[in-house]
């Protein structure tokens, strides 16, 4: 699929030598908006997830995508997403939140999965702090909020649609 632009930044699919950057921007991200949320068992499992050599193993050979937003050079935002249909990472650098990067990630991801993969929705396990973002952009609660090795979420989906 190719890039688009979205306000001031580029979207696209990372390159390989991007992986470093994303990661670190979602760790930063993390610690920035999620910590309160999360305890040390939570933040632990994060960062052993975002650091595990098998996920950017997969990365590598194209099983586990990430997609950047980039601006001045610079990756201001990340979406990543395994089994086909499924958000696994969404953060969005603290400077340039609650300007439509995120969603922007997200309607690239969507259209991803519904015109490449051929598949009609996506899934999300929505931390606490991003299921009012998730709701305003057409998710919908799946079960209760469930915690598992630290980290609370909210599975959650949307049916996307083909446009003509």
């Amino acid at each position: 699929m190719e890039s688009i632009r979205s306000g001031d930044c580029c979207i696209r699919k990372a390159k390989k030598e991007e992986w470093e950057e994303a990661m670190t921007l979602a760790w930063d991200t993390f610690l920035t908006f999620q910590t309160k949320e999360y305890g040390k068992e939570g933040r632990k499992s994060f960062y052993d997830f975002i650091s595990d050599r098998a996920l950017k193993n997969f990365f590598l050979k194209d099983v586990y995508q990430l997609f950047v937003a980039i601006k001045k050079e610079r990756i201001i935002g990340i979406i990543t997403l395994r089994n086909e249909c499924h958000i696994s990472l969404l953060f969005v650098d603290k400077d340039h939140q609650r300007n439509g990067v995120g969603s922007a990630l997200v309607q690239y991801l969507s259209d991803y999965v519904l015109y490449e993969k051929g598949i009609d929705y996506i899934t999300v396990d929505s931390a606490p702090s991003a299921m009012e973002f998730y709701h305003k952009i057409g998710f919908w609660d799946l079960a209760p909020m469930q915690t598992k090795a630290g980290i609370s979420s909210t599975a959650m989906k949307k049916n996307l649609k083909y446009t003509v």
